[in-house]
């Protein structure tokens, strides 16, 4: 049994947002490993603060350290961790999480090399980064997001209606405003349509939301529920026939993969990762980025098709079953058993 250190943002006690750091940690814990996680600091300087002092403090009782990376501003907690990780002999492996990280590869050389030339080896959720990180010779290998698929109750939707679901942090780059666009466009044509988006505010973007559907007069037609857990928002699902997912930049996004599990019908944007996820027209559609257009589109032909529905549902739970967590479980086993 190894003792790790888990670094990244451990706020999901604080803010009720499930992540796949807390995913891991149980995963891992579950399995007989002692694992310290930092840092659950609301305030970015004294998050890093207690990052760096908890390698310190256990240096000398740390099998390994794994370190989340994203591709943002948290690029620098990696950059950090690791450099302090070397320093003191202790081997770590970078998580690789940002959508963004391949833009991060070409125009952070330098930074990006001190990070991920060093690592024992580098562990990606999706196999977009795997192919990225490889083409800059960088040891990737491939390891799910995990669900525990057996606690989610898949519900196959016979009738769909103009009912969508968005589950997601508030943030530009996950383009929250896409969504109210595309309610908008929507009622055009089917009046009842409505909207529900959950999810924590990270740079504003939930009050721009708010004001954009108020000028797009949709305010009645669309919830904001902010933070729920894992378990709420499954709930709540079973109100809701399409999962919409308008992202400008994506890796291999948890709460989607949930939706798959669920039975929701999934239309996203095709950014970063999302095709390896989402077959078109297979378990579930694709529209390109920005283009509340064709979103709207896509939507109302699937209210037309609910057959074509049923099929990319039941389709998508079956995909979903690969990110079961006994089935990543295994895959952390045999990759610490070698580290």
């Amino acid at each position: 049994m190894k003792k790790i250190i888990y670094i990244g943002n451990n706020l999901s006690e604080k803010s009720n947002y499930h992540s796949a750091m807390a995913s891991l940690t149980r995963l891992l814990q579950n399995e007989g490993h002692s694992v310290i996680c930092a840092s659950d600091k609301t305030n970015k300087i004294f998050r890093l603060l207690t990052m760096c002092f908890t390698i310190i403090k256990h240096r000398k009782t740390t099998d390994l350290v794994l370190i989340d990376t994203f591709s943002t501003s948290n690029f620098y907690y990696a950059l950090i961790t690791s450099q302090l990780s070397r320093i003191l002999s202790l081997k770590y492996i970078p998580i690789l999480h940002g959508g963004n990280l391949p833009k991060r590869l070409k125009h952070s050389e330098h930074f990006s090399a001190l990070i991920f030339k060093y690592a024992e080896l580098n562990v990606s959720p999706s196999l977009y980064l795997v192919r990225e990180f490889q083409k800059y010779y960088y040891e990737t290998v491939y390891i799910p997001n995990s669900i525990p698929i057996a606690e989610i109750p898949f519900k196959l939707r016979t009738l769909i209606g103009p009912k969508l679901l968005w589950v997601r942090a508030f943030d530009k780059i996950y383009n929250p405003a896409m969504a109210v666009k595309v309610l908008a466009l929507l009622k055009e044509t089917h009046k009842n349509a409505s909207l529900c988006m959950v999810g924590p505010d990270k740079d504003g973007s939930l009050g721009e939301a708010k004001s954009l559907a108020k000028q797009l007069d949709v305010t009645e037609s669309v919830t904001f529920t902010g933070v729920l857990k894992q378990s709420q928002w499954h709930q709540l699902s079973e109100k809701f026939d399409i999962f919409i997912n308008t992202t400008n930049t994506d890796n291999m996004p948890v709460s989607v993969i949930e939706a798959m599990a669920l039975g929701l019908p999934i239309i996203s944007t095709d950014a970063g990762g999302i095709p390896y996820l989402i077959e078109n027209g297979v378990n579930g559609l694709l529209i390109p980025v920005k283009d509340e257009r064709k979103m709207a589109e896509t939507i109302i032909t699937l209210i037309k098709n609910p057959e074509k529905a049923m099929e990319l549902s039941v389709n998508a739970r079956e995909k979903a079953e690969n990110f079961d967590e006994n089935r990543v479980r295994t895959q952390w086993h045999k990759l610490l058993e070698n580290v």
